[in-house]
């Protein structure tokens, strides 16, 4: 098999598992979705801060300049997101990362216990960068109920977002820096088509319990310290998208998935890879335990990780794959507790088919 590598976050060629055709993948514009999924009203306002904006330059966690105290847009073009760094991040001084440690009974994340808790009446924001997207540069900024009719551009430090819809991507690099992030109870990503770049990312950041939708890639990892954690992702496709669930591109040390739902079946299958494509050489540490895991070429692969590489307890749908459901460096991974299983409509396991043994293509 042709050694599969990740591609840039903007859609730059690379190989899919059995074919060594390249092929250009393609975005698509971002439009603003009013489609909520709470049953609560909404509202528009304009957010401000309290806190300092970033400026150019700054790095994080260096103290912010005074001479503003709102969120305005900077009057710069937008970045293209991640495409501006041409190296690895810095590794991280961390740790390593330590197991999750969580109970396997079959109750996987689903739509229904991810996103926007029901109920949650939504701010709607305005976009303020370049028509598309909201721009946070305030460090310590909490967003939560709110709804942002396109992107989420975070380029400050320590942001919390909460309980709130973003229609288009959420991502954190900036001016070749990223920015750290916390998002939980949040729904990413439109319903009435599929957005070509990724639905969050790009490092030092933590995901509990986001519903991501409407992508065609779905968690980017592209720097340090990456937690992903009681999340649910369903991924559609463009001509030539090559989608992932979560797939890795420079980067750092420390990448956690755990208990979490990526489901990638209704993908068009000329145009899929991997629920769980983490083959980057410049990965090091990652853990993958206690996943549900559906579709792809070949649904888990695990290579070229540096230090420690643990797959376990993780659940893979049977015949879900096209060609086979694993194709990963068994030698150097703690492989255990795998199994391939059969689910319900709600994403909970209905029986177990057998153990999932690490295969190496």
């Amino acid at each position: 098999m042709a050694s599969q590598r990740p591609r840039p976050v903007i859609t730059l060629p690379r190989a899919i598992a059995v074919a060594a055709l390249l092929v250009l993948s393609s975005g698509v514009a971002l439009h603003a979705s009013d489609d909520v999924k709470p049953t609560g009203s909404e509202t528009t306002n304009e957010a401000t801060s309290t806190q300092r904006p970033v400026e150019e330059g700054q790095q994080p966690g260096e103290a912010a300049p005074s001479a503003s105290s709102s969120v305005t847009p900077s009057g710069t073009a937008k970045p293209k997101p991640g495409a501006s760094s041409s190296k690895a991040p810095a590794r991280s001084g961390n740790t390593l990362p330590q197991v999750p440690v969580v109970t396997v009974s079959g109750d996987y994340p689903s739509p229904a216990t991810t996103g926007v808790p029901a109920g949650t009446k939504l701010n709607r924001l305005g976009l303020n960068f370049d028509g598309t997207t909201y721009r946070v540069t305030a460090h310590n900024t909490v967003l939560d109920a709110v709804h942002i009719p396109g992107d989420l551009l975070i380029t400050a430090n320590n942001v919390r977002v909460t309980r709130s819809q973003i229609d288009g991507m959420v991502y954190n690099e900036y001016a070749r820096k990223f920015y750290p992030f916390t998002i939980s109870d949040s729904t990413i990503g439109p319903t009435s088509y599929c957005h070509g770049q990724p639905g969050l990312g790009f490092s030092d950041y933590t995901a509990t319990r986001v519903l991501l939708r409407g992508h065609s890639d779905g968690f980017r990892a592209s720097g340090p310290n990456i937690n992903i954690q009681d999340s649910y992702v369903h991924l559609c496709t463009n001509p030539g998208a090559h989608s992932d669930g979560i797939q890795t591109y420079l980067t750092g040390r420390g990448l956690t998935l755990n208990h979490t739902t990526i489901d990638q079946r209704d993908a068009n299958p000329a145009d899929v890879t991997a629920p769980v494509f983490i083959v980057d050489s410049q990965a090091e540490d990652v853990v993958v335990t206690n996943n549900l895991i559906m579709g792809g070429t070949y649904s888990i692969q695990v290579r070229n990780v540096k230090g420690t590489a643990i797959v376990q307890n993780n659940r893979l749908v049977d015949r879900s794959w096209i060609y086979a459901p694993v194709d990963s460096d068994c030698a150097t991974i703690s492989w255990s507790g795998n199994t391939i299983v059969t689910i319900d409509a709600n994403y909970q396991v209905v029986n177990t088919v057998g153990p999932l043994p690490c295969k190496d293509w």
